[in-house]
């Protein structure tokens, strides 16, 4: 976590609560600036010239004391309530997000959390789960055990609430995704599960400050980073509407692995599953090997990765070559624009690269700037 007195994190912070800038303008100011500070320092005449960003932008820089008022108040605050920040340029900051047009630029987080996990899965369904979805959602976790997966989920009723609870008593970590602040555990009866989860290798992640008032919409949109920060997700249970369609649409929208769980079709809590694999927008999920196939998976440790990394011998190539080996070893196939995002490298200097271990045998380019590893 960045210190949280440093000045880089205030001006962090500071920028990421300017009005209207957004997720995309905010990596194009950090991109064109090289930092949150050197943008508060541009003259008005250079940062004008930033792709997006109009002189507008640049006069709101004069209540700048206002904002980094307000961010200084949030660290203190979040000082006093062991609460880290982790902004887009943290260390700690999940991989998986950044290569999300909608990425939140500042997360809020408590427990002993690893929010880069080799292998995640996120568990959704309906706050009135039966006991059909209740009974699924624990063998689907149990199954996951050997894997030694990472479960996430929005700590609601219902599947949610299941999944971190089984999550807990099997042993794995896992994380729950608020739409209120990190500090305000809602629904309330729920705060129990959430203090063991922050205690057994797990915690909570939120886009919002503490402090911040819960409003119905904060629901809805945190289910972009259930479904970012996950390599599947599984619905168990869901009605024709509601907030797991919501996360399936939004993985499914991401490129990301979606399975559904089929059911009775006389139930009303199994339309939503049924429709998705009926659109094809979701695969039918009938047990643990659909996982292994779809994300090419396997029981052993997934520290193994290390032991493979090592086995291509990447002493002979360059840093970056290195890097990207190792995250196409973790992620199966990347688009190049997410590799770069990954790497905090640009496309030219990542182009070459790519063209060298192509070259090598090592990896192959696919459709759609796609590039994985030949082995």
């Amino acid at each position: 976590m960045p210190n949280p007195n440093s000045e880089d994190l205030i001006f962090e912070l500071a920028l990421n609560l300017i009005p209207k800038i957004g997720p995309s303008l905010y990596r194009n100011i950090l991109a064109y600036t090289g930092s949150a500070r050197d943008f508060f320092d541009l003259p008005v005449g250079k940062i004008s010239k930033i792709p997006r960003v109009n002189k507008k932008f640049a006069e709101i820089r004069k209540d700048k004391d206002q904002y980094f008022k307000e961010a200084s108040g949030i660290i203190n605050t979040c000082q006093k309530k062991g609460i880290k920040i982790l902004t887009f340029s943290s260390p700690e900051f999940p991989a998986r997000l950044k290569v999300m047009d909608d990425c939140p630029m500042v997360l809020y987080t408590k427990g002993f959390i690893d929010l880069n996990p080799s292998r995640s899965v996120a568990i959704v369904g309906t706050r009135n789960a039966t006991e059909y979805g209740k009974n699924i959602t624990k063998k689907i976790i149990e199954d996951l055990s050997p894997y030694q997966t990472t479960i996430i989920s929005g700590l609601a009723y219902g599947v949610d609430i299941v999944a971190h609870k089984t999550a807990l008593s099997t042993n794995l970590p896992t994380i729950g995704v608020l739409g209120s602040s990190v500090d305000q555990i809602y629904p309330a009866f729920h705060k129990s599960t959430a203090d063991q989860m922050m205690e057994n290798g797990g915690g909570l992640i939120s886009e919002y400050p503490p402090g911040t008032v819960m409003h119905p919409s904060n629901f809805p949109r945190r289910n972009r980073i259930i479904s970012g920060i996950s390599d599947a997700v599984i619905v168990v249970e869901a009605a024709q509407k509601g907030g797991a369609l919501i996360t399936a649409e939004i993985a499914f929208s991401y490129n990301k692995e979606v399975f559904a769980v089929p059911g009775n079709l006389l139930s009303t809590y199994s339309e939503g599953c049924n429709n998705l694999i009926r659109s094809m927008k979701a695969t039918i999920y009938t047990g643990p090997k659909d996982l292994e196939e779809a994300l090419s998976w396997s029981k052993e440790n997934p520290s193994a990765t290390n032991t493979k990394t090592k086995m291509l011998d990447l002493s002979k190539y360059n840093e970056e070559e290195r890097e990207i080996l190792k995250i196409l070893l973790e992620r199966k196939e990347l688009e190049i624009d997410q590799i770069a995002i990954l790497l905090n490298v640009s496309i030219s200097s990542l182009a070459s690269n790519l063209l060298n271990l192509e070259f090598e045998g090592l990896i192959k380019s696919l459709p759609g700037k796609k590039y994985k590893l030949t082995q």
